[in-house]
């Protein structure tokens, strides 16, 4: 199954919640960008992949399938199949890969052991897992992602064509979050992240500055001085991906 990479047209924070932090943000779906993940029969459980998988997020995608419920079922199936994970996303590249392969680890297990699980369900396990999994569990084409990632609605998008830059930086996540909190977060807008949610995305990435989408983008700077070779794009999530638009200078 394929597990596709997001990017984040806009990333708002508009609050915290405990050490989360709550945003406002426009997600679209990838979809020539994805690992891909398959159960196999196998001697044994473990996982087989291309990439160094400790501390992997889709062993606590299988944990929070077996605290919903489903664990006898899973011990059953997984005794004599494993999981062969095929990361082609970058990592720490703020496209989600993890977060995708979470979600695409619970779909494939609902429909492969015949769960028979709704959609909303699912996307309540996915959201004990990470902030960014409810979304790849609904897969919408474009969406509004609010709270701390649990509410995902679906927007009627003009999805913009757009070139991507993959830098060789490595980005953590929690450190550019924290970042942000310690310098920047007197600079919230909420009145601003609430007109993006209305606004189509080609109509943001032709009207706004790259630091105005994304309030991630200065502190990521701030903390990879490296990234400001890209300063003119645009950056998804908590970086290091950056973008632009198809045939833009």
């Amino acid at each position: 199954m394929k597990s596709f990479a997001k990017l984040n047209i806009f990333l708002k924070i508009v609050g915290t919640r405990g050490n989360y932090h709550e945003i406002n943000s426009r997600f679209i779906l990838l979809n020539d960008i994805y690992d891909e993940i398959d159960f196999k029969l196998s001697d044994k459980f473990y996982i087989e992949s291309n990439y160094d998988i400790d501390d992997n997020i889709v062993l606590k995608a299988k944990k929070e399938l077996e605290k919903s419920g489903y664990k006898n079922e899973l011990d059953e199936y997984f005794k004599n199949h494993k999981i062969v994970l095929k990361k082609n996303i970058p990592m720490g590249g703020g496209m989600g890969g993890g977060s995708s392969n979470a979600a695409t680890f619970l779909k494939l297990a609902n429909e492969e052991l015949n769960l028979n699980i709704k959609t909303e369900k699912l996307a309540e396990i996915a959201s004990k897992i990470g902030s960014d999994v409810p979304f790849f569990v609904y897969n919408y084409p474009s969406a509004n992602v609010s709270g701390v990632g649990e509410n995902v609605v679906y927007f009627d998008d003009e999805i913009p064509q757009i070139d991507l830059i993959m830098p060789n930086i490595s980005c953590e996540t929690p450190k550019v979050y924290r970042e942000f909190r310690d310098k920047f977060m007197q600079n919230i807008d909420i009145k601003q992240a609430d007109n993006f949610m209305k606004t189509k995305s080609n109509e943001l990435l032709g009207v706004y500055k790259n630091y105005e989408l994304n309030d991630l983008f200065l502190p990521c700077l701030s903390l990879y001085p490296k990234m400001k070779d890209f300063d003119d794009k645009f950056l998804s999530g908590s970086g290091s991906t950056m973008f632009s638009l198809k045939g833009a200078k």
